[in-house]
């Protein structure tokens, strides 16, 4: 392989580690990525995002490149659209999940002082393994989401760094393989105070709450942007 080329893959891995932090990702894994409170688990949340981002890109891309063919501008919107809509579903699901915990207050005397002892009813062992799985699934469906709207833009990226089909393929891999590590990387560290506060209910249920407002908030800001300040209304209409 030349040297110039393996610089250019490089950089694309590079780029791909910092396109997975941006702030729609960040938002949208960081809903499901507390769910479990083994860290390990947690943590293939943000790799199950990466290969589904990776493989609408390269499927996407190959289809774009090979055909030489470009995403019109008002599909490529509308798919950007679909983003802010998946957001808000996220957060407005991680907050209703809330509400199928049950959780009992406990209060015991000792020594004269008050203790509160909060409790979950929720059910663990082979449900919370089949929870495990479902998080998996939604994690690589948010990813194909993403790399569904952001296709355009990485063909043209690709296509402006090489100099062959094959070249811009290879560099959509190297670049989603990019995603999977930054995004591996950041779902470990949001996970970290979910699992350090999972027998801790309270702290628990602010940090879901949080992400679930965050997520909710921001896709109605990211549709309200789409759609009215960038026009994409009005293409339609």
């Amino acid at each position: 392989m030349e040297t110039g080329l393996l610089s250019i893959l490089s950089v694309g891995f590079i780029l791909g580690m910092k396109h997975a932090l941006e702030p729609d990702h960040v938002i949208a894994v960081s809903t499901i990525a507390g769910h479990s409170k083994k860290l390990w688990r947690s943590s293939l949340v943000g790799v199950f995002w990466g290969i589904g981002h990776t493989a609408t890109l390269f499927l996407v891309g190959m289809f774009l490149i090979l055909m030489k063919n470009e995403i019109p501008a008002k599909w490529a919107m509308s798919l950007e659209f679909l983003v802010g809509i998946m957001l808000a579903y996220l957060g407005i699901t991680s907050m209703l999940s809330l509400r199928k915990r049950k959780i009992h207050v406990h209060e015991h005397e000792h020594s004269g002082f008050v203790h509160k002892h909060f409790h979950s009813h929720e059910r663990i062992g082979s449900h919370d393994h089949t929870h495990q799985d479902v998080s998996y699934v939604k994690s690589m469906v948010i990813g194909l989401v993403h790399g569904l709207a952001g296709s355009a833009a990485m063909v043209l990226l690709a296509m402006a760094t090489v100099s062959s089909v094959w070249e811009g393929l290879a560099y959509i891999l190297v670049f989603g393989a990019g995603t999977v590590v930054g995004m591996l990387c950041f779902t470990t560290m949001i996970a970290i105070p979910f699992v350090f506060t999972a027998k801790k209910e309270g702290i628990n249920r602010t940090l879901t709450r949080i992400t679930g407002v965050i997520s909710t908030a921001f896709g109605l800001y990211y549709m309200y942007n789409l759609g009215i300040t960038e026009g994409l209304f009005k293409l339609w209409i």
